[in-house]
């Protein structure tokens, strides 16, 4: 991931008071080889399965642990470790702070500052029930998962002598370093905070040092279950989480109480869901972005959002509340302030202001905003400016709905012209399919299995030793768990397939550390004869099917590789029952992939040893999925999602990574490029419902395909173009294909299509970053007003589509019709990036 200044941020509230299903369980092992498997965690009651009775302790923390890094000279090496095993005494009186950190550390991991990045280093550092003192920050090193129980979360209670940046550091500033860090905040992947209550209270409530989380993460990155506890005198400047800069992943299901910032943050993307803010002088305090998604968020009296000045303060809002107070004005990138905010599903009660900007946007483009279904109760002021007495849009004593508004540029079809909007705008409607109820967008938790006893649990490690061959060990033990009921546990390690796996109905699959799957072998060589690594239901099956923590990736090149394919349906009436959360695709840069700086340097046209896949994920006809593929978060109600699909499939990604590497991720190689060649990244020709939320990057073709497809949301979806392209252009070293769709180029066409739609309908986009940075490794086309590519989105005339909130870097058109480009660069200027508020085709009917 590319260091860039902005954000593309999904943020989810919900009011929903956090609580745990009553009925326990325990988890225990049933040895059927030689290692064992790894459950999700999930508070509510979203699981599958009817939770067994008992108060047993956490299966995690019961089974047997053999999970393993294959590629780790070290043999013993311990993925998984327990910090009362280290010495930790969780009294609330011992200082663990020593304890804790020498489980994170303990095996040569990486981390310290000395270390970057490594992937032969994962840790689940695991906390049993107990209060936990710490005088010092506790620090995860890079492919850390810091795991506290679920049925009865512990606590990290701050001493009130803690003077460190935060409880937890993700990223810690060095000593005497001139402002240089542990790790590079925009390649800081890998790591998972779940279950726990983190007290700041004995701080000294006018130390900002009474912060929670540190939380300058990339991709692959969440923050699950999580009560942050801090003081609520007039004068705290305590925060929950403090973020100022990185490229992340998920987090959600918090609860804030108290301090003077529920979150400080400022991050590339991140999706965020189902948060509750208890008196927080500023809920949310945003200090600059491109692109923003809001769903489904609700503010009380007392606790605001503030998105606003550069220095932190509250601008006089102590005694009053806010909803979103947005720093705008920055349209350079030497002032880059926010740059598109985007709210959808919004809730605010008692609330002097919903959104307020720092500075007024009249006749030209200087932050964009998008409001959709938005439900105000006693709000003075719906939208306005510090600047500005008279608001742009007026609020009510009483209870007012907002439909649709937008402030910045809207454009209709192939028309180049815009029109500059600061009022209601008229939007296609939302298919049905993808609402619930309520008419919000549809969401669902991940399931983690807290509830359940050990013999429900069963082993799906053969070897995971990344040479054997694991693909018909699997295959027995998926078709006998899923006849019987029972989970999967994916113990940490790479497990080998050298031909197809089949995902039976009724399976649930969940992984310790990112256990890795991977495809290698002459049975995936051929790209003319492409084949799957793992499909998941056979065409035309109907049932459930839950996979979590794992990672999808291959094992050198395989040209003909279809990494996965999603055909599995939902039953009836129970929707998002198929589905992944918190798995990633990961192809190259990684230990043991054979395809790394030493093989593929960037630079060097190699397709023989460099070419990594055909397909990384294609959802087919009459299948149904929902996928978080990458950090998501489960507590106290349903999740925002998308989906990508085929023919009735409907999947969800939230903040999915579908990763093709641009550099090595071991330390040695950490930030040396690579040039891989990886053909597609997703194909959906779901009829629908489907809904998406993620990344994928540095696909040879595409990033996002919809062909044939109906009924889709896709929220908060982030792309790169490959750093190599145009030389060689695209589709080198792929031919295109018919037989999956796909799109053709023109001779002035050279590098990938970050979203390509055709003949499809019911499309629905809020929220986007399409980004290009790169000709040749060189970044001096996506600088300001610079171009990379001509041309990154395309639309044909047969689509019904709905654009809104999208923001793109380094393309010289933000928006192209029939591969004409419509939307020009220097019209919509927006800070580094460019953005459309809203964009119609001329030929679809909007409400």
């Amino acid at each position: 991931m590319l260091s860039i200044f902005w954000v593309t941020f999904g943020l989810l509230l919900l009011t929903t008071v956090p609580g745990r299903a009553e009925s326990g369980g325990s988890i225990v092992e049933i040895s059927m080889s030689s290692n064992n498997i790894t459950a999700s965690i999930v508070l509510a009651p979203t699981d599958s399965l009817s939770p067994t009775t008992s108060h047993c302790a956490y299966w995690r923390e019961l089974i047997k642990h053999q999970g393993t890094s294959p590629f780790n000279p070290n043999t013993t090496y311990a993925v998984y470790r327990n910090v009362r095993d280290y010495g930790a005494k969780g009294d609330g009186k011992t200082d663990d702070s020593a304890a804790i950190n020498l489980a994170i550390s303990d095996g040569g991991r990486c981390g310290g500052g000395n270390c970057s990045s490594s992937t032969i280093t994962p840790a689940v550092v695991y906390f049993p029930s107990g209060t936990y003192l710490v005088k010092h920050a506790i620090t995860p090193y890079y492919m850390t998962q810091l795991l506290g129980d679920p049925k009865a979360p512990p606590t990290l209670l701050a001493d009130k002598s803690f003077h460190d940046m935060a409880v937890i550091d993700a990223d810690p500033y060095i000593i005497n370093g001139g402002g240089a860090q542990w790790f590079i905040n925009q390649d800081n992947f890998y790591r998972t905070v779940k279950n726990f209550v983190i007290d700041v209270r004995r701080v000294p409530a006018n130390n900002s040092q009474g912060t929670g989380i540190h939380w300058q993460v990339a991709q692959g990155t969440s923050l699950q279950n999580i009560v942050f506890n801090m003081s609520e005198d007039p004068d705290t400047a305590h925060q929950g989480i403090w973020m100022e800069n990185g490229s992340g992943g998920f987090m959600g299901d918090l609860v804030f109480n108290g301090g003077k910032f529920g979150m400080w943050v400022g991050n590339q993307q991140f999706t965020v869901r189902n948060v509750i803010m208890n008196n927080c002088k500023t809920a949310v305090f945003g200090v600059w972005n491109l692109s923003y998604v809001i769903l489904l968020i609700i503010v009380y009296k007392r606790s605001g959002v503030e998105l606003g000045s550069k220095d932190g303060r509250f601008k006089g809002l102590r005694s009053t509340t806010v909803g979103f107070d947005l720093l705008t004005g920055g349209t350079t990138s030497a002032t880059q302030s926010v740059g598109a905010e985007a709210i959808i599903d919004a809730v605010v009660n008692d609330t002097p202001y919903f959104v307020r900007s720092s500075n007024s946007s009249t006749h030209q483009l200087s932050g964009s905003l998008v409001l959709v279904n938005a439900k105000l109760s006693n709000v003075s002021v719906a939208v306005g400016a510090i600047n500005q007495t008279k608001p742009f849009l007026a609020g009510t004593p009483g209870v007012m709905k907002i439909a649709a508004w937008g402030q910045g540029n809207t454009y209709k079809g192939s028309n180049p012209n815009f029109n500059f909007t600061q009022g209601n705008i008229d939007i296609a409607r939302v298919s049905d399919c993808l609402l619930d109820a309520e008419g919000r967008i549809v969401s669902k938790g991940r399931p983690q299995y807290e509830d359940y006893n050990l013999d429900q649990i069963v082993s799906a490690k053969s070897y995971g030793d990344g040479e054997t061959d694991d693909t018909c060990a699997f295959q027995s033990l998926l078709d006998e768990c899923a006849a019987n009921n029972l989970i999967v546990f994916l113990d940490a390690g790479v497990y080998i397939l050298k031909s197809t796996l089949v995902i039976p109905p009724n399976t649930r699959l969940t992984g310790e550390a990112w256990s890795v799957i991977s495809a290698t072998g002459l049975f995936f060589a051929d790209q003319e004869n492409p084949q799957v690594a793992v499909r998941v239901g056979e065409k035309g099956s109907e049932g459930i099917v839950e996979i979590t923590d794992i990672v999808f990736s291959t094992k050198g090149p395989a040209p003909g590789a279809i990494l996965v394919e999603w055909n599995i349906r939902d039953p009836a009436g129970a929707p998002a029952s198929a589905g992944m959360w918190d798995s990633h695709f990961r192809v190259g840069g990684a230990a043991g992939t054979n395809m790394d700086v030493k093989e593929c340097p960037a630079g060097t046209v190699n397709p023989k040893a460099c070419t990594a896949t055909f397909l990384s994920l294609h959802i087919t006809n009459f299948a149904t999925a929902y996928l978080e593929v990458g950090d998501h978060l489960m507590l106290f109600g349903p999740l925002l999602t998308q989906v990508l699909s085929a023919v009735n499939v409907s999947l969800t990604i939230f903040c999915g990574w579908v990763w093709i590497a641009d550099h090595g991720l071991e330390y040695e190689d950490q930030n040396k490029q690579l040039e891989l060649y990886a053909g597609r990244g997703v194909l959906s020709e779901s009829q629908g419902p489907v809904w998406m939320i993620g990344t994928a990057e540095h696909h040879v073709i595409y990033q996002y395909r919809l062909v044939n497809a109906k009924d889709h949301y896709l929220g908060l979806v982030q792309t790169e173009t490959p750093y190599h392209q145009p030389i060689p252009a695209v589709p080198f070293p792929f031919t295109l294909n018919e037989a999956y769709g796909d799109p053709t180029f023109t001779k002035n066409l050279s590098s990938a299509w970050a979203l390509s739609v055709e003949r499809s309908q019911g499309i629905f986009v809020f929220g986007a970053g399409f980004y290009s940075f790169f000709t040749n490794y060189t970044q001096n086309c996506s600088t300001s007003e610079g171009v990379c590519q001509t041309q990154i989105v395309d639309i044909d005339d047969e689509s019904d589509i709905q654009l809104l909130s999208v923001s793109t870097v380094g393309a010289q058109f933000l928006v192209s019709v029939n591969k004409k480009g419509v939307a020009r660069q220097q019209d919509s200027r927006n800070g580094f990036a460019d953005t459309i508020t809203a964009w119609n085709p001329a030929w679809s009917c909007s409400t």
